[in-house]
């Protein structure tokens, strides 16, 4: 229910922007990602330490040029990599596991800020701050276990287009993606059903580099 209202407002946001929009713009992103760790020790007898590796990350947005260079997007970026994890989760033998998990990693974001040009216009620099949600889906391959967590995301991030045509623009950035409180002990990464789970959690902070590309569209109310 939170993904369709949240989703539902994303909908009518883009609509009434679309109007007043200066131009519009396709937005495509890939970068790469570094790794990142988390972990939690609740106690003794119920932890994990891990990591979310690094690799290839892409998306796309719509992003709407209102006044001033003010700009407004909503975006998709995905991430396909693995969690190796190391874990203890209270259950029945309580043994330490190893289990190298197959992690999706879904944002669902809208951002806003300030494109600025240079004086001949061929450079543009921006600055963007981001809210919305994270779709994680989890797979251990060891015991066929699957699981999903929908968490608020918040992200940031600052680059330059590079206009070689009046429409096409090349894109470099640096971008940070934060998920809170996305991990939590065996209710995510654990074996699944010995173990109480654990009451503590851990944020992720993905970090990447990239580029992309620009396509401006001009809309009806620059005619």
């Amino acid at each position: 229910m939170k993904k369709i209202t949240l989703l539902s407002i994303m909908l009518v946001a883009l609509c009434k922007m679309s109007a007043s929009a200066q131009d519009i713009r396709l937005n495509l992103y890939t970068g790469y990602v570094f790794d990142n760790r988390f972990d939690s020790y609740y106690d003794a007898f119920n932890y994990y330490d891990g990591k979310i590796e690094g690799g290839f990350q892409w998306g796309g947005g719509l992003e709407f040029i209102i006044d001033n260079g003010v700009g407004i997007e909503a975006l998709y970026i995905r991430q396909e990599t693995k969690a190796p994890t190391t874990y203890l989760d209270g259950g029945s033998y309580n043994d330490i596991e190893f289990t190298n998990f197959d992690l999706a990693m879904n944002y669902i974001l809208i951002g806003g800020g300030k494109n600025v040009k240079t004086a001949n216009g061929k450079v543009e620099g921006y600055g963007k701050l981001m809210a919305g949600m994270v779709i994680a889906n989890i797979d251990n391959p060891d015991n066929g276990n699957s699981n999903s967590f929908t968490k608020f995301a918040w992200g940031l991030k600052a680059g330059a287009n590079i206009w070689v045509t009046p429409a096409i623009g090349i894109k470099m950035q640096a971008q940070l993606l934060s998920a809170v409180q996305s991990v939590g002990g065996s209710v995510y990464f654990g074996t699944g059903g010995t173990g109480a789970g654990l009451s503590a959690y851990s944020t992720i902070y993905q970090f990447t580099l990239g580029g992309g590309l620009a396509i401006k569209f001009p809309s009806k109310a620059a005619k």
